[in-house]
C-alpha cells in the first residue's frame, strides 16, 4: 500500500504495518494495512499535508508484479493544538471574562509547533453540572495564532477552544478552564 500525487512514481512512504493474509479463495486473500506517519522519525515536508490518492503493489513470487489503483483519497494532515485561559477567576455575575489562547500547527520540517494565525476557532462553554459543550461565538487567530475574546459572567462552568481543521491540517480541542460565578 502507498500514497501518491500525480503519477505512481510520486510516492509517499513510511512505516506500513501488515496483517498475515486472511485467504477468501482460490489465489486470493485480504490484508489489512495500516501506514504510520512520524516526522519526528521521518523526515516529512509540509507540502505533504493534503489529499494523496491510495494504490496497492504487489510483487510476484518468479518476478512480475501489479499496481492496483481503485481511486481512493485520503488526507495527511498536520496536528493542530490550542491552549486556553479564562480570567479572572472566580468572577462576579454580570463582569466580564477574557478568554485568550493560542492555536498552533505541526511544522514538519522544525518538528516544532508554531502559530497557525488566522484560524476560525470557537469558543465553547460547558455549564456546570452538564455534560457537553456549547459554541458561544467564533474568533479568528490574530497574526500570531492569538486568541481573545470577552463574554458576560453568567454561570460557573468551563471554557475551551475548539478548532475543526482544514484539509492539511487536523481538528484539535484545547484542555478546560473552569470559573467560578458568584
Amino acid at each position: 500500500m502507498f500514497l501518491y500525487r500525480g503519477g505512481t512514481d510520486d510516492r509517499l512512504w513510511h512505516a506500513i504495518e501488515t496483517s498475515d493474509c486472511l485467504k477468501v479463495g482460490s489465489g486470493v486473500c485480504d490484508i489489512n494495512e495500516t501506514m504510520y506517519f512520524d516526522p519526528s522519525v521521518w523526515d516529512m515536508r509540509n507540502s505533504e499535508a493534503g489529499a494523496w490518492k491510495v494504490a496497492a503493489e504487489v510483487h510476484f513470487e518468479g518476478g512480475g508484479g501489479d499496481i492496483d489503483d481503485k481511486g481512493l483519497t485520503v488526507q495527511v494532515k498536520r496536528n493542530s493544538r490550542l491552549t486556553v485561559n479564562a480570567s479572572p477567576e472566580p468572577v462576579s455575575k454580570g463582569r466580564t471574562i477574557t478568554v485568550t489562547g493560542k492555536v498552533t500547527r505541526a511544522n514538519w520540517e522544525t518538528r516544532k509547533y508554531a502559530s497557525y494565525a488566522g484560524r476560525q476557532v470557537s469558543l465553547q462553554f460547558k455549564a456546570a453540572g452538564t455534560a457537553s459543550y456549547t459554541t458561544v461565538k467564533k474568533v479568528y487567530a490574530n497574526n500570531s495564532g492569538a486568541l481573545r475574546t470577552t463574554v458576560k459572567a453568567a454561570k460557573t462552568g468551563t471554557w475551551r477552544w475548539a478548532y475543526y481543521g482544514n484539509t492539511t491540517t487536523g481538528p484539535s480541542t484545547s484542555t478546560g478552564d473552569n470559573v467560578v460565578v458568584k
